[in-house]
């Protein structure tokens, strides 16, 4: 497959150039070897779904400013493989819609035009950070963050309220398959090289976009939480949806939830779900998604999963897993085999982290039922893992 100039150099994508059928008989090989000590001999294994896109299929991207080479023109892009300093302008990438390349390419050259430097990790000095764009494949509709620290002295010939006007004026003269629906500037002073929230203005438009994923719409905001794939989250909680099985009159917990889609995918036949995610913007969205998807029976929760559980009124029939990339907090494992449950959903966006965690699991009477592997990352190394845990 023709892929782009960057293939090899661009720390995104690992197998450019492969068909999409090899690519997945190595993701499953190495998936099914990864996961295999977590399995005994009557799990039932059934392979990877495949994504439903194979290109384009990406919903957002973090972009870095920075340099290529040292002292160099401005770059927009991502950071080149093995490399934490120089970053390559990605405004032909195949994963992302086309939107995201045009929009890429004009922000660049704008940021260029007026030699405007992005913030060094060493010295932490400059001004641009990051640009964050979202779309949603229900509508085109398209929001774009750029992220920045404060402006400093003589950066800029005009005050930065012009110079992120004007900036907002390209991006909507820009001719694009979709729209943009919103501008938002993003204040980030941390010293951390990551796209951290320290308040968000809106220059035009609204700070969210609307997805939809099997029937129901959710509202995503900037830094809240869904899955990259639209169409590939499709995929993945169907098979959730499948696993969890029939919650009729049974409470249900859906634990780092997110924006709430697993746990609303499952609450119109259940009595009660309860979903708990640290992040408050996160669970304000899933409180509207609830909201307008008519479940009233859904409680969405902020804060720690670890604290928040001891205090949730109902004791759960069915727990739902969707932890960060590190897995469950080793404080968290006791306490879910303490409700003692017949039935667990795990899912797991690093298969290594799963395979840590089911050793306790195993220990405690727990053995995987079922397991299938899910592609929302194409071209690239990453693979989701669902799994039914069930009581022995």
């Amino acid at each position: 497959m023709e892929w782009c100039d960057l293939n090899n150099i661009c720390g995104g994508c690992t197998y450019g150039g492969m068909t999409y059928e090899e690519q997945l008989a190595e993701k499953e090989h190495k998936l099914y070897e990864t996961l295999l000590p977590s399995f005994d001999e009557n799990t039932i294994w059934e392979g990877v779904i495949p994504s439903p896109l194979q290109t384009r299929y990406k919903n957002k991207m973090e972009y870095s400013f920075g340099d290529d080479v040292k002292d160099g023109p401005l770059t927009l892009g991502m950071h080149k493989r093995k490399s934490f300093y120089s970053v390559v302008t990605c405004d032909d990438c195949r994963i992302v819609n086309e939107d995201y390349n045009r929009i890429v390419k004009a922000t660049v050259m704008f940021f260029n035009l007026f030699h405007i430097p992005y913030v060094h990790k060493r010295s932490h000095e400059g001004y641009l950070r990051h640009l964050l764009l979202r779309r949603s494949f229900a509508s085109g509709d398209i929001l774009v963050d750029l992220v920045t620290a404060d402006m400093p002295m003589g950066c800029c010939a005009m005050s930065e309220e012009e110079l992120l006007n004007q900036w907002k004026d390209m991006l909507l003269k820009l001719e694009l398959e979709g729209q943009v629906a919103g501008v938002l500037h993003t204040r980030n002073n941390s010293l951390a090289d990551a796209v951290i929230d320290e308040g968000t203005d809106i220059l035009y438009g609204k700070n969210y976009i609307t997805e939809e994923c099997l029937g129901l719409s959710f509202k995503i905001t900037p830094f809240s939480f869904f899955q990259t794939n639209s169409k590939g989250a499709e995929a993945l909680y169907s098979k959730v949806r499948e696993y969890v099985g029939d919650t009729t009159g049974q409470t249900v917990y859906d634990l780092y939830s997110g924006t709430g889609t697993i746990a609303q995918l499952v609450a119109p036949v259940a009595e009660k779900v309860y979903g708990v995610e640290i992040v408050k913007e996160a669970v304000e969205a899933a409180k509207e998604n609830a909201a307008e998807n008519g479940l009233s029976n859904c409680e969405f929760i902020v804060g720690d999963v670890l604290d928040v559980i001891d205090g949730l009124e109902k004791k759960p029939d069915m727990i739902i897993l969707d932890p960060p990339r590190d897995g469950l907090h080793p404080k968290m494992l006791p306490k879910i085999v303490a409700y003692g449950i017949d039935r667990i959903v795990y899912v797991a966006c690093k298969p290594a982290s799963f395979v840590r965690d089911m050793e306790y699991f195993k220990a405690a009477g727990y053995r995987v039922e079922k397991a299938a592997g899910c592609d929302m990352f194409p071209f690239t190394k990453h693979i989701e893992t669902c799994a039914l845990l069930m009581k022995a």
